[in-house]
């Protein structure tokens, strides 16, 4: 099916932005033309513990020190943008904050435990913004629908979410330790989640500070909107202009669905009327708009609406109430829905 997600880029996403291009460009520098200053980069956790060095919690976690574990995370920071779209900015750093926070806390819980079980002295761990990102897996897995691509061999489901998988397991084997931060990172994201623990209330970015930042580093971040509509022919590879192809089939399956229910509703006694079925979208910042409320009185009782469903639309950059009203009015079809929310 087409969608508009893979080709939105970092538009609406200027933390992922930022914390693609940063710590990117930071770890490339130390790598190439500073490698005397990576000491200052080190997460060392004896130094940590014994001289109290604090300082070393923010440098040792926030740069990568190895380019594989740069690139890795940098690719999964990428893909796991969708929730700073969908939450915003600043519910998505304030994921990002506790999870910091909290896998901080884990790491050095976790080597605790291991010296104390197995009595392996371990002095430091892998550098990088690598707790929060293992830490996204958490509503990756639970608020990402997971759709079949294809299988491989017959037997093996290739789904939208498998690349991402696959990823985290290159950045997960990439190191000795790294499960440790691995470990601390998807507990703090179960943590952060979690409705009975309440860590996302304390552990939270301040209002004050949010608009701080989104006055000053949000225009030097922010993406321009892209353009969702590729004409065929114009791929750079066959591969490209056959998906292209196929995307424009999709397109047009999904107009014939609408033809085909204006025949329907025709052959009922009257047309479809988007007006009436959309009054919400097309009328939401109207003050004038009489009808409404009217139109609720003789309308039948909402359809139910399918989570999956909603968050498919939300991937796709709408927001929860269009996509809501969308499939509550083409009766629960996705294509439908998608075609209205992306013509209107």
């Amino acid at each position: 099916m087409f969608t508009s997600t893979g080709s939105n880029g970092l538009y609406k996403a200027p933390l992922s932005k930022s914390l693609l291009l940063v710590p990117s460009a930071i770890s490339i520098l130390l790598t190439l033309l500073f490698q005397h200053y990576q000491k200052f980069f080190a997460y060392n956790l004896q130094a940590i513990k014994e001289d109290f060095q604090i300082w070393r919690l923010v440098c040792g976690r926030t740069i990568c020190l190895d380019l594989k574990d740069t690139f890795c995370s940098s690719l999964l920071i990428y893909n796991f943008r969708i929730f700073e779209r969908r939450y915003g900015s600043r519910k998505f750093s304030s994921f990002l904050l506790g999870a910091w926070v909290l896998s901080a806390l884990f790491d050095l819980l976790l080597v605790e435990i291991t010296q104390y079980i197995f009595g392996i002295t371990i002095n430091s761990l892998p550098s990088g913004f690598l707790g929060p990102v293992f830490a996204l897996f958490v509503p990756f897995y639970s608020s990402i629908p997971r759709v079949q691509v294809t299988q491989a061999l017959g037997y093996f489901s290739i789904t939208n979410k498998t690349l991402v998988y696959i990823l985290g397991l290159q950045l997960l084997t990439s190191g000795s330790y790294i499960w440790i931060l691995a470990l601390s990172g998807l507990v703090s994201g179960i943590c952060y989640n979690s409705s009975i623990l309440k860590v996302h209330r304390i552990l939270c970015v301040p209002s004050w500070v949010a608009k701080i930042f989104s006055w000053t580093l949000e225009p030097i971040f922010s993406s321009a909107e892209p353009t969702n509509e590729v004409r065929v022919g114009m791929g750079a590879t066959v591969d490209i202009q056959r998906q292209q192809r196929m995307e424009l089939l999709d397109r047009q399956i999904m107009m014939s669905q609408v033809a085909q229910m204006r025949r329907q509703r025709q052959q009922q006694g009257g047309m479809i009327n988007w007006n009436r079925l959309f009054p919400p979208l097309r009328h939401r910042h109207n003050a004038n708009y009489q009808d409404h409320h009217a139109s609720e009185q003789d309308a039948p009782p909402p359809t139910e609406v399918s989570e999956e469903q909603v968050a498919r639309l939300m991937e796709m950059g709408f927001s929860r109430g269009d996509a809501l009203e969308a499939l509550r009015a083409s009766n629960n079809d996705l294509n439908v829905a998608t075609n209205f929310l992306l013509q209107h």
